[in-house]
């Protein structure tokens, strides 16, 4: 049951924070609302204080047309403007209504309609002394703009307005509100009477003005509290007979405040209240609020002169800040346009994000940037450790879904980010491919906000007679809180700004794949004409080089006698010369045969290839007492074949510079990675200077000479080009004396990963290269 009743009062709560304030069946006092049928122009609802106003009970006026009410004569021309369907041209008209004897009410008679096409007539008292004659109003308008144009800067502009508003409607205190993107408020601006309270520079949370709340505002221009201690008269009969439904009062001005509002204008000791809307693009950019210590009516053409004004302020302040972003819109064009630029003169294209001037930096006024690319980092500026920024891009990669993602406060929604908060608490991130990321980043910095009153307490749940009602906030008191944990926030043009990059960036890398592409047509060609040489060439030599040998074999069988010491020496050189180029054309042999497409995938036992491969060595194996342990090794999708060659090579090669003294050692080892297989091959044999690491992997090349070790220098070749044809990567360690390991990589999942491209030894933790 409390975990029931729980739920019911999170409902409850959620909706006294966001109440359907459109709906409300009570209406101010201070005028009377009537809503009609067409073309009849009959009461279908009216406010319940007409007793007081006309001195008809409201009950007696339901029913009746406006002509019963009102002179027949001005619902006449209040018809002739309706049927022209333009309600502008009617608002406002001046009725007067009969009251007991000849006494008569005169009243600003304005219509709206809702938006389901119900029709709203509204009457306010009409403050006739206090009507703005046009010529008085213009020449207002007019200095204010005036004064408005001469000033330049913006927050001058600010203050400018709210003196200007304040002069105009005479209430005590006039404040400029801007909203922020976070949805909190600011006031930027205020003039006032000394004796009322100052809130300029302070912020009020998103809850102070609810969404159902902007939403209205939105739709007024003008909101206007005459006294906001009266109270609310109700709507009779609190539905419409012809829909069924509360009538919408959106566009009502004399809609009642919700409780919760009058409460919050109480606390702040505030009697009467105009709010001036402020918008821009359809959203709603600030306010322009009114207070007023004691009870003030605002007559119909002093609001409309206020909404006038206020259209003409706000289009100049979106003017000067439209000036503003214009002046740095352009400025990041005009680096975007150099980057692209840049990017397409150099051959790798993070040299031109990195190296010239301006760079990746420059884009969007960041600290730190950071390129992950085909497996490498590349950072400018201040960044987290690289360390970081691999585990940063996995959980974007979980985490993003989309082209960009931005935010002035990464902690608060990757934890991890908090160790590097000082470089990194803002990022902008774009990704180039699942794995490759253009990174931005801003530091931490520490701000305090003044709030009017705690935000954390903006208000207060209260039973009243069995029902909860929210209760705002009684202080406004200076409350100041130390924000940390974000960057200065990333402008929208700054988002666009590395948008527009990422496209220039994909279409650089796809030009570039084609280029490759091409290059690799050619390249594919050329290997394949290469390896038509190599064998025929092998095959075409075999004969000649036969023939050598058989003829030289023969001179020694027949002439032996007459051969002296010098002649069968330098018939024994020849039959070694032979044998070493017999051994150099089935080496290139071999060499030519190792292709990618020559490849025959398929699962492969390694366990099988390399007893193979220890089969074809047993007699050196035994000659030299080898000791060949490994570890239990896997099966992997590749050529078998292919990788029994692999370790017959290596294990050869451990075996031939194994150390006089002792018997060769070799150890196999295997280890699982994310997305590879690691082995290696670990001997005791004489080792070499790790300087020549890279050399000892070319066609051809020897550290020993052929008297000491034999051999063709093709083995490590033959090796390099089958782990490649594999997409994996071979390198070494080793060091002078102390023998040397091998290690090779085979992706995971065979022929159809292709990470490895690109990755260099220096990528793989047990290099020390």
């Amino acid at each position: 049951m409390a975990a029931v009743n729980l739920d019911v009062q999170e409902i409850n709560l959620t909706n006294l924070k966001q109440p359907q304030i459109n709906y409300l069946t009570k209406i101010q006092p201070h005028g009377v609302l009537l809503v009609l049928d067409e073309p009849g122009l009959r009461v279908l609802q009216v406010s319940s204080n007409t007793l007081k106003a006309f001195g008809i009970r409201p009950e007696f006026v339901l029913g009746r047309t406006l002509d019963e009410i009102l002179d027949p004569f001005q619902v006449d021309r209040f018809k002739a403007g309706l049927a022209y369907n333009n309600l502008e041209l009617i608002n406002p008209t001046k009725v007067w209504v009969r009251r007991a004897g000849d006494e008569y009410s005169v009243f600003d008679a304005i219509f709206h309609r809702t938006a389901d096409n119900t029709l709203v007539l509204e009457l306010e008292p009409a403050l006739t002394q206090e009507t703005i004659p046009f010529l008085s109003f213009y020449h207002l308008a007019k200095a204010s703009i005036q004064q408005l144009e001469a000033t330049s800067n913006l927050a001058d502009f600010c203050h400018v307005i709210v003196r200007e508003v304040r002069n105009v409607t005479g209430f005590d205190r006039v404040m400029l509100y801007k909203f922020d993107d976070d949805g909190h408020g600011e006031v930027v601006a205020e003039d006032k009477i000394d004796a009322m309270e100052s809130y300029l520079g302070l912020h009020y949370p998103e809850s102070d003005i609810p969404t159902t709340a902007r939403k209205m505002f939105l739709s007024n221009w003008i909101r206007v509290i005459p006294d906001a201690a009266a109270d609310a008269v109700d709507l009779y009969p609190t539905t419409n007979p012809m829909t069924e439904q509360p009538t919408d009062l959106t566009l009502s001005i004399l809609r009642s405040p919700y409780p919760c509002h009058l409460e919050y204008l109480h606390n702040m000791g505030v009697g009467a209240s105009l709010t001036i809307s402020l918008m821009k693009d359809e959203k709603l950019w600030g306010l322009i609020a009114c207070h007023h210590r004691t009870p003030k009516l605002v007559p119909y053409e002093l609001r409309k002169a206020c909404e006038f004004l206020g259209r003409v302020i706000f289009a100049e302040i979106s003017t000067r800040e439209e000036e503003a972003d214009y002046n740095y819109r352009t400025k990041v064009s005009q680096v975007q346009s150099a980057l692209v630029e840049s990017m397409s003169e150099e051959a790798y294209f993070i040299d031109g994000l990195i190296r010239r001037d301006p760079n990746l930096l420059d884009l969007v006024d960041a600290k730190g940037a950071a390129i992950c690319f085909n497996g490498h980092w590349t950072t400018l500026g201040q960044t987290p450790p690289e360390e970081e920024l691999n585990f940063l891009v996995q959980w974007l990669n979980k985490t993003v879904d989309g082209e960009v993602f931005s935010t002035n406060a990464l902690p608060l929604v990757y934890s991890d980010a908090e160790r590097f908060k000082n470089v990194a608490s803002g990022l902008l991130a774009i990704p180039i491919s699942k794995r490759s990321y253009v990174l931005w980043f801003r530091p931490e910095v520490i701000q305090t906000v003044n709030w009017g009153g705690d935000p954390n307490n903006a208000y207060e749940l209260k039973d009243t007679d069995g029902h909860m009602r929210l209760c705002p906030r009684k202080s406004f008191d200076l409350w100041k809180e130390t924000v940390r944990l974000k960057s200065l926030p990333w402008k929208s043009v700054e988002v666009k700004a590395v948008l527009e990059l990422r496209k220039a960036i994909v279409n650089i890398i796809l030009r570039q794949a084609e280029e490759l592409a091409l290059l690799a047509q050619d390249l594919e060609r050329s290997n394949a004409e290469l390896k038509k040489f190599a064998y025929v060439a092998s095959h075409d030599l075999q004969e000649p080089l036969n023939q050598v040998a058989n003829f030289v074999q023969l001179l020694e069988m027949r002439y032996d006698a007459e051969l002296g010491d010098d002649g069968k020496e330098f018939i024994g050189f020849v039959v070694d010369g032979v044998s070493l180029m017999q051994t150099l054309i089935d080496d290139v042999l071999a060499y030519s045969k190792v292709d990618l497409k020559g490849i025959e995938w398929e699962l492969t036992h390694l366990e099988t290839s390399l007893e193979q491969a220890q089969g074809n060595l047993r007699n050196r194996i035994a000659e030299t007492g080898a000791i060949i342990t490994y570890d239990p090794l896997p099966t992997i999708v590749a050529d078998g074949t292919q990788l029994m060659q692999l370790f017959q090579n290596l294990l050869g090669n451990a075996i031939k510079f194994r150390k006089p003294e002792e018997s060769p050692q070799i150890h196999i080892g295997v280890q699982r990675r994310d997305e590879d297989w690691l082995f290696s091959v670990k001997d005791n044999g004489i080792g070499f200077d790790q300087q020549f690491a890279e050399r000892i992997f070319v066609i051809f090349q020897r550290l020993h000479t052929r008297d000491e070790y034999p051999g063709s220098g093709m083995g490590l070749a033959i090796c390099k080009k089958i782990v490649e044809c594999h997409r994996g990567q071979i390198w070494v360690d080793a060091a002078l004396g102390e023998g040397a390991t091998f290690y090779f990589t085979i992706p995971v999942g065979g022929r159809d990963r292709n990470h490895a491209n690109g990755r260099t030894a220096q990528n793989y933790p047990f290099s020390r290269r």
